[in-house]
């Protein structure tokens, strides 16, 4: 069967974008991997002791990579999440046109993830399959050359920079490990999106005159997810605005968790959480517009909407854990109009919570 992504070019232009002018400084990388080997588990208890969410799955463990190993992750991850899409495409990947198509899309593929890693920090990579060793999965990565350039470029104490970051990345980690039924539930809904996908090139191309109509009257198609949320159809957009609710729900959740968590011990917190944000706002030009096309514009949105979210309902409603209503069950979880307006949450979830209790 032919492949409707030619994953083995989108894997050679990224690496090429990738690390292109890079200068690798081996002895300071040597020395972050151990840091993270040790920051890792303290940070994931740090959590813990502030969220009362403990992994079912044992210590976190780190793993330092470079942008290589970080785009070859994940393609491997693209490929398994877009494998439903890719069979339907194949029907249409036949002859020299299809050929064509499919190195078009490994090389855009390619150009983003090359983009994307040169800007990554850290990821925990969520996604657990039976075919693969259980020893290289659940990981937390951290890409080292990024986080080195980002500490040398601000001049940030290297081992409060890694702590802040692992307690980022293991609050993720604890909510989707400490959390039983939440790591299946984002699954499913991924693979409900994918599923109901319609490569029609007629679709694709309703979608472009809808973008240049946008753009005529002023409005921006793109704002509120980039192409993914314009390709997907009603039913689609049912379950990408219970991830997009979900999502800024754990953002929120992680920004504010690892400054409490770090509080007394991260003491340069808030200078790197304004850096990242004004790092974060600083993109212009082609940045922008990629960030945009592909959704990361609206995913760096996500942070300030689920930090506002938790500020709102802690203010109305007790404090830090009235957020544990929202891990009793996917029902539980706040909606994209209920991160935008948390009356509406607290309204239906909190009263009926506390009155069981």
């Amino acid at each position: 069967m032919t492949n409707a992504v030619d994953w083995a070019l989108a894997e050679r232009v990224a690496i090429r974008i990738a690390t292109r002018g890079q200068v690798l400084d081996e002895y300071a990388l040597a020395r972050m991997g151990e840091d993270f080997e040790v920051m890792t588990p303290q940070a994931e208890k740090l959590v813990g002791e502030e969220t009362g969410l403990w992994s079912l799955n044992g210590d976190a463990r780190s793993k330092l990579v470079g942008r290589p190993d970080w785009i070859r992750a994940n393609i491997a991850s693209f490929q398994r999440l877009l494998a439903p899409v890719v069979d339907k495409l194949d029907d249409m990947s036949d002859g020299v046109m299809g050929r064509a198509a499919r190195r078009f899309a490994g090389a855009e593929v390619g150009a983003v993830l090359g983009w994307m890693s040169t800007r990554v920090l850290g990821q925990y990579d969520l996604l657990l399959t039976e075919d693969e060793n259980p020893s290289d999965q659940d990981m937390v990565y951290y890409v080292g050359p990024n986080v080195l350039a980002l500490e040398r470029r601000y001049g940030f104490d290297g081992e409060q920079f890694r702590l802040w970051l692992a307690l980022h990345e293991t609050t993720h980690r604890a909510q989707f490990t400490g959390v039983p039924w939440l790591r299946d539930y984002f699954v499913s809904l991924v693979n409900d999106t994918l599923d109901n996908v319609d490569p029609d090139p007629g679709r694709l191309m309703e979608i472009a005159k809808e973008v240049l109509e946008s753009r005529r009257n002023g409005t921006d198609p793109l704002a509120d997810g980039g192409l993914p949320a314009l390709i997907a159809g009603p039913e689609q957009r049912i379950v990408l605005d219970k991830i997009g609710g979900m999502m800024s729900l754990l953002e929120g959740h992680g920004d504010v968790t690892m400054d409490r968590a770090g509080l007394g011990i991260v003491h340069d917190a808030e200078k790197f959480a304004s850096t990242l944000r004004t790092r974060r706002d600083s993109n212009k030009g082609l940045s922008k517009m990629v960030m945009r096309l592909v959704g990361l514009e609206a995913k760096m949105n996500q942070y300030a909407a689920g930090e506002a979210f938790i500020a709102h309902i802690e203010d109305k409603a007790g404090g830090p854990r009235v957020i544990d209503h929202a891990w009793q069950s996917s029902e539980s979880l706040p909606t994209l109009d209920e991160i935008r307006d948390p009356d509406q949450w607290l309204e239906r979830i909190v009263p009926t919570a506390v009155g069981t209790a």
